[in-house]
Order: structure tokens, then C-alpha cells, then sequence
């Protein structure tokens, strides 16, 4: 039989050796046949996908990154969010702010609704027209191109000061005024008006001229074209939650509150507003007296399926990839979300992990600045930092959400963690009980396996002393020199150097420790723990993530005996993990090389034995 090779098929089928080298993997080539790092095709083998062509369709590719409305829809995949606009039309609140945790779509939708209402020479009306949208009718339809648009985005307004911050909010409302230009040229528009527009396009404007400005620009627009002016602010929070950070944030959030109260509150040119950001923040006086403003959490049914992906659209672009069996891997890492009564996948995640060969990652990890987290942390009380050790083990906490929550009382009041963490994105609601003032009682959970990993890394890490990172990173040359010697001796120097005596006691305190040390190597484990495996429920599991890793199977004890032998209770340990045939779930999972590891602890000492 003849063979092509992976770059031979690939000019033959027309599409990239990437793509063919996929399609090997995933077994969609018949005949195909390995070798070494590379495959082999057969020469009558025939293509498994639509070819790139001027005659036919092609295979669009994935939209990593892509937050441009017109461009994610003429040349990339797009999952048509489109109704987004039908719902709005139905309520037309006067205002609406969307919240939702970073790199859920939130640019994309602003980006959709500024083509699609605004007014233009151009026909866009074509990047909807086989959209679900257009299929709405006519009342729907006539809703487009009509309006002058005002379209801001503070996604990158990340400074160290208030001045370097201002400055950048200055360019990016400059850079909106250029694109209006027509206004200097407009018979409707008086010679003040025209002197203060010019003044913003040359950067002569103070702060508060800045803080007027889309106040002015509204008031233009809507002389010029006789129609009211949509405002859209995209990531609207972004400059307060640095301001936070870096500590400006009574600056930037009185500036905030100037330009939003212009743009929102009582201006008689804004047909309507549109606003994303990841809080709330509503008790911070921003919308003071904004009673047109509607806002849409994370907790509220209307337009839940919008921000993120539902599990139908992951599996019909599972299916357009020719990656239809790896489903509940993607269930398994990006699913778990609960957005009203929507459940959703992390979109970001999703499109990176097809792009990336379906090799599950932490891909969210990387998206943000957590920093903010680290704050909240350091203040948490204990009773916190022990439903956070709960929660990293796979149990539900029940806890109050406010979905207002503002960042100074994240830190100086610790029992609103779990509601930043909600809305951030790092917890899901299992349960909802809404309460008479508005907000809700909880049970929450870690949604998926990908932010179980976050949570490791972002937060249980934070938890640890200072030493905890490098003694993880000795606890796992350890482990990997099987060194029983090497392990306890690095334990318990991390117990003598961080904890007190008076911490110790339970086994569930040891757990959350080693939970915490472990977590830390989640590059290239899963962590597990409390989970059936076998004959009961072992306390830690380190799965692999790559085949030549060993597992590892964690069993402790704690004594608060001074006459109980530690040898002999990790020992113990050492034997319970064989009658129960914890290593089960492992096996099935394909590892062969299990290190089996008994702990026994009392106070600060410790006893390691191994198998």
C-alpha cells in the first residue's frame, strides 16, 4: 500500500498539516498509521473534512481572541448570540448592565450591538442577515442601523496611577470623537459645542471636561442625526478594579461616576445604554439615582444563554472540527457554569482547547490579574479559609451572596468572598434562595475541573506561607526520586517552620495542608480527594495528566497520643490503601505506576511510609 505523508495530504485535501495531524489523532482517517511523532495516510484515503476552496465551503477557523463583531462572523467560526437583541428589544430597559467573570463573550456582544445599531453608509446589515436575528421579522429588523452609536471599552485601562490611568481614558475618548468627525462639519451643531469637540480631539481637555464628554458627544449626535445616541461601555469596571489595586480608587471612582451620571442619568439624547463589567459595584454611588439602569447578573434568567457557550453549541463545534467524542472531556474541564437557569461552558476555554489539539489546560488562568484575590486572602478569617479547603475537596458550601458586592468591602468584610468569587467566576450556585432584600443564600461549588486548577493556583496557594511553594516543589522531586527519607524530612520542615501546635490535631487539618502543597502541582496532576475509589474513599489522589508520571495515593492519620507509635500508624495507612484498593479509579484510567504513600502526624512530627 502507498502513503502520503501528513504534509503531502494535506496539499492534496487542501487544508493545513495541523488539521490532517488532528484528524490522525482522532482516528477520522482510516488507515492512518503512526510513525514515531508523525503519520502515514494512505494514497486512497479520502477527506474527512470540506476542503478550502474557491469552489465550496471551507473549514473557517477558531476565533482565539477575536472580539470584533464583523470580523468573528465573515472569517472566523461564530456562535450566533444574535437573539441577544431580540430579548433587549422585547424589555428595552433604558440602561442595562451585564455582569459577567472575564473572557465570557462580554466585547464580542457589545461589539455586536454597536453594528447593529448603528447608523452607517455601509449596508451592515448583511453580518446579520443570516443570523437568527433577521428571522426575528420586521418589528426586529427595523431596530438596525438607526442610531448614532457611542462606543467605549476600559478593558485595558491596567495602571499603576491615577495620571498614566486618566491619560489612556482621555485617548480612548479621543479616539471615539475622531470617529464621529462629521460633527465639526454639522450645521446642527453650535460653535461652543464644536470648540469643546475640537479641544477633546486635540487632548486639551481637563478632567472635567472629560468627565462631560459623553454627555456633549450624545447631545451632537443626536442634533446631527435626529435621533437619540446609543452609549456602550464595555468593561466599564476595569479602571476601578485597578484603581483598587494601585491606590487611586476614590479618584477613579468619582471621575467614573461624572461620566457615567452625564451619559445615563437624565440625557435627553441617549436612546439607550448598554454596560458590561465583571461587578456590580452598585452601592459605590457610580449609578447614584439611576433609576432607568436594569442590571443583569450572573443569577438572572434573562439573557443567561448570552455570555458563554451552551453545551448544544460546544457540540456542534466538536462536531464541525471532526472532535464529536471529546464531549465529556470538554463537559469534564469548561462545563459547570450556572447562569440563571443556563447552564454554560467558558467560551475562552473551549476555543483554546479545540485549537490546541483537545489537550485540556488551564486556559482561563492566564486571562486576568488576580490580584484582587491575593487582597481578599490575606483578611480571610479562618472559618473562610476552611470553606475554601472544603470546597478544593469537592464539597458544597452554603453562603450568603450579594451580587453588590463592591471591592473595599471585600477586604474589610471577609464574609463576602465567596460572593466575589461567584460572580468573578471561580464558584458556581448549586442552589439558589433569594432573599427580601435582593440577594440570595447559596450553595456553591468549584464548577469544573479547569478552575479547580485555577483554584489551586490562585487561591489555596495564596493560602500557604511563603514557604509552602518551595517546599511543593521539594515534596514533588521527592515523590519523583521515590524518596521516602526526602519527604518527610521536607513535611516536616514545612510543619516546624509554618504552623503552630496549636493548629494541629484533626486528620482534616492535615488534609486541607497536603490538599494545599499538592495543588500546587496541578500542571501535572489532577487533584482529587474524598473520593470512592475501590473498596471506600481515599483522602488525596494525584492523577496524572501525562502517562510516564507515576499516580499517587495519599491515606493519613493524625494522633493526639504521645505513646502511639507514628511508624506504626502510617504504617497503617500504608495497609489501608491496599484493603481498599483505593488505586481502582487510577487503573481504569489507564496508570500503571501507582506510589502508594502512608502519613501519619501528630503536632508538628511526622512519619512517611511508602510502597
Amino acid at each position: 500500500m502507498k502513503y502520503l505523508s501528513i504534509q503531502e495530504a494535506a496539499e492534496q485535501w487542501n487544508v493545513s498539516p495541523r488539521r490532517v495531524q488532528q484528524l490522525c489523532k482522532n482516528g477520522a482517517i482510516d488507515g492512518a498509521v503512526k510513525e514515531g511523532r508523525s503519520w502515514r495516510i494512505p494514497t486512497q484515503a479520502q477527506s474527512p473534512v470540506r476542503a478550502k476552496s474557491a469552489e465550496g465551503p471551507h473549514i473557517l477557523p477558531l476565533p482565539v481572541g477575536i472580539s470584533g463583531y464583523v470580523e468573528a462572523v465573515t472569517r472566523y467560526y461564530y456562535v450566533d448570540k444574535t437573539l441577544l437583541i431580540r430579548d433587549f428589544i422585547d424589555a428595552l430597559p433604558k440602561v442595562s448592565l451585564f455582569t459577567r467573570p472575564r473572557r465570557f463573550g462580554k466585547t464580542l456582544n457589545m461589539d455586536m450591538l454597536r453594528v447593529f445599531f448603528e447608523h452607517s453608509e455601509q449596508d451592515t446589515s448583511v453580518y446579520f442577515k443570516d443570523k437568527a436575528i433577521w428571522n426575528c421579522g420586521e418589528y426586529y429588523r427595523s431596530f438596525q442601523g438607526k442610531y448614532p452609536v457611542i462606543y467605549l471599552s476600559f478593558k485595558d485601562v491596567k495602571y499603576a496611577s491615577w495620571e498614566n490611568a486618566l491619560k489612556d481614558i482621555a485617548a480612548i475618548i479621543r479616539s471615539e470623537y475622531a470617529r464621529h468627525s462629521e460633527l465639526l462639519g454639522s450645521t446642527a451643531c453650535n460653535a461652543v459645542e464644536k470648540q469643546v469637540f475640537q479641544m477633546i480631539i486635540d487632548d486639551h481637555a481637563d478632567e472635567v471636561v472629560l468627565s462631560r464628554s459623553l454627555t456633549l458627544l450624545s447631545a451632537m449626535l443626536h442634533k446631527h442625526y435626529g435621533i437619540e445616541t446609543v452609549i456602550i461601555i464595555d468593561e466599564y469596571d476595569t479602571p476601578i478594579q485597578q484603581g483598587y489595586a494601585s491606590g487611586y480608587y476614590d479618584q477613579v471612582v468619582a471621575f467614573v461616576r461624572n461620566l457615567f451620571s452625564g451619559a445615563f442619568k437624565d440625557n435627553s439624547s441617549l436612546a439607550y445604554g448598554f454596560m458590561t463589567g465583571i461587578l456590580r459595584v452598585a452601592k459605590e454611588s457610580i449609578f447614584s439615582g439611576m433609576n432607568n439602569l436594569k442590571v443583569n447578573t450572573i443569577m438572572d434568567d434573562r439573557y443567561s444563554a448570552y455570555f458563554g457557550f451552551s453545551k448544544e453549541e460546544v457540540a456542534h463545534m466538536l462536531a464541525y472540527y471532526g472532535h464529536a467524542d471529546k464531549l465529556a472531556e470538554v463537559c469534564e474541564w469548561y462545563d459547570g457554569y450556572q447562569f440563571g437557569s443556563s447552564e454554560i461552558f467558558n467560551p475562552w476555554s473551549v476555543i483554546n482547547y479545540v485549537d490546541e489539539n483537545c489537550y485540556p489546560k488551564a486556559f482561563w488562568q492566564s486571562t486576568g490579574s488576580n490580584e484582587i484575590i491575593g487582597d481578599i486572602l490575606a483578611a480571610a478569617t479562618p472559618e473562610i479559609t476552611e470553606n475554601l479547603r472544603k470546597l478544593m475537596q469537592g464539597e458544597t458550601v452554603t453562603t450568603f451572596v450579594d451580587t453588590g458586592v463592591i471591592y473595599p468591602e471585600v477586604k474589610k468584610n471577609p464574609t463576602s468572598i465567596c460572593s466575589f468569587l461567584l460572580v468573578a467566576g471561580y464558584l458556581r450556585c448549586k442552589e439558589i434562595v433569594p432573599q427580601n432584600d435582593g440577594n440570595f443564600m447559596c450553595r456553591v461549588s468549584i464548577p469544573n475541573k479547569e478552575i479547580a486548577f485555577v483554584y489551586a493556583k490562585e487561591i489555596i496557594s495564596r493560602l500557604l506561607p511563603e514557604r509552602g511553594e518551595s517546599t511543593a516543589v521539594m515534596i514533588q522531586q521527592a515523590i519523583f526520586e521515590r524518596s521516602t527519607d526526602a519527604l518527610q524530612k521536607h513535611i516536616a520542615a514545612y510543619l516546624m517552620e509554618t504552623i503552630s501546635v496549636y493548629d494541629t490535631g484533626s486528620e482534616a487539618f492535615y488534609q486541607g495542608l497536603m490538599i494545599g502543597l499538592c495543588a500546587i502541582l496541578n500542571n501535572r496532576y489532577t487533584v482529587r480527594s474524598n473520593r470512592e475509589s475501590g473498596l471506600g474513599r481515599f483522602d488525596i489522589q494525584l492523577c496524572p495528566l501525562e502517562k510516564s508520571l507515576p499516580g499517587l495515593i495519599f491515606e493519613l492519620k493524625a494522633s493526639k497520643r504521645s505513646d502511639e507509635s507514628l511508624e506504626k500508624l502510617s504504617a497503617e495507612a500504608l495497609r489501608q490503601i491496599d484493603e481498599k484498593h483505593y488505586e481502582t479509579e487510577m487503573r481504569s484510567a489507564g496508570v500503571h505506576e501507582i506510589l502508594k504513600i502512608g502519613i501519619a502526624f501528630r503536632g508538628k512530627e511526622i512519619s512517611v511510609r511508602t510502597e
